[in-house]
């Protein structure tokens, strides 16, 4: 009997060591102050060409890693939806004013598939009563489409502003190796439009998206959205197009986002930074958009405008921002990273922001990263 009870003693220890050990290495790989784990990823994937960095402090490039290497750019993408939305506002072409039923942005939405992000927009959207409401202005969903990053809002924006005119932002702004702008929604629902429609198999579906070029993947994903017009999808083909999303599907779908490269990003982030290249009025209606951190009143305190978008899926993360601080620091970053592991892509979540915040506020980090990441001696430069 003794024996026994000292067996279990023994396992017992043995399963408190273990969950003890999982909870130190949860805290210490997922601790979100650890600016240097981004350092040592760029340091370890820049020969992969699968991560790039871009840095731009007071007009000077203190960082450039990859930065003409085109990856995917996921939701960082709605910056450009963004300013065309803030164009046609400044025109008098949208009127920000314009109601849009939930009901009608619903047809791009398809659960399960955005984490979370357009439901927490609606959750923000209840009324004084606690009741939620049925319209929004079209200036609330281009707030819940970079806020929150609600990929039904962004098809919806895509629709009503107009592809073309979306896409032409790439050219009007210098974005020459920007890849065209899509349906995010749409491109989703390639896989469950091939099994159901076309009655394939899933391996049959799987091998003819892999060989489908990249201008028939887009006018499907454009052809899909279209089609919501004249017959939304039911509750039912939502579920099923989401069931579909295996991580196989998940993967080229992931791959055929739009790519661009981090010094397209950090000039454009120049250019939102420096309120000079956009007209007043369309700063007007852009700024209250993407300045979604002014609404905390502690980076209030210290600064005078900054703005952002991210982007991730399960291979991606991305992030692009600007910001001028109080004493007229203007800072601009790109950082962009592709083929992620899922352990990895949850650290870098985790531990992207710390980075930032180290690259705006610390002076010795930010040397750091110059000296590490500069241009004179930067991983895989790009030779001017």
């Amino acid at each position: 009997m003794k024996k026994i009870l000292w067996i279990i003693a023994g396992a017992l220890c043995i399963i408190l060591l273990i969950i003890g050990f999982g909870i130190w290495f949860i805290q210490k790989e997922f601790k979100e102050d650890d600016p240097e784990f981004v350092m040592q990823l760029i340091k370890d994937q820049a020969d992969s060409k699968d991560v790039a960095l871009s840095i731009v402090h007071n007009g000077t490039r203190i960082a450039d890693v990859n930065s003409d290497q085109p990856l995917p750019l996921a939701s960082t993408m709605k910056i450009i939806v963004a300013i065309e939305y803030a164009k046609q506002a400044a025109e008098g072409t949208v009127d920000p004013e314009e109601k849009v039923s939930i009901k009608e942005l619903d047809k791009y939405y398809l659960p399960k598939t955005d984490g979370g992000a357009h439901k927490a927009w609606m959750g923000s959207l209840k009324d004084d009563n606690d009741t939620e409401i049925e319209q929004v202005p079209i200036s609330e969903v281009a707030n819940g489409m970079i806020t929150f990053s609600s990929n039904a809002n962004t098809d919806f924006l895509i629709k009503r502003l107009g592809l073309d005119n979306i896409n032409e932002v790439l050219i009007q702004t210098g974005l020459f190796q920007h890849e065209q702008i899509y349906p995010i929604g749409g491109a989703m629902f390639i896989p469950f439009t091939l099994m159901e429609e076309e009655q394939m198999s899933k391996k049959k579906a799987l091998k003819v998206l892999q060989d489908m070029s990249l201008d028939e993947y887009r006018q499907r994903a454009t052809e899909i959205v279209n089609q919501w017009d004249v017959e939304p999808p039911t509750a039912e083909q939502k579920r099923k197009a989401a069931s579909a999303l295996d991580m196989k599907f998940q993967k080229i779908w992931s791959d055929r986002l739009p790519r661009a490269t981090t010094g397209d990003y950090v000039s454009l982030m120049e250019k939102l930074n420096s309120k000079q290249y956009f007209s007043k009025e369309i700063h007007t209606f852009l700024d209250p958009v993407m300045e979604g951190l002014m609404q905390n009143p502690q980076n209030r305190e210290w600064l005078k405008h900054a703005g952002q978008k991210g982007g991730s899926t399960a291979f991606v993360l991305t992030k692009a921002m600007y910001a001028e601080d109080k004493k007229g620091n203007r800072t601009e970053l790109a950082f962009f990273a592709n083929d992620l592991g899922t352990i990895e892509q949850m650290q870098l979540t985790k531990k992207l922001n710390s980075f930032q915040l180290e690259i705006l506020t610390n002076p010795s980090f930010r040397s750091k990263v110059e000296k590490e990441f500069g241009t004179s001696n930067s991983v895989n430069q790009t030779e001017l």
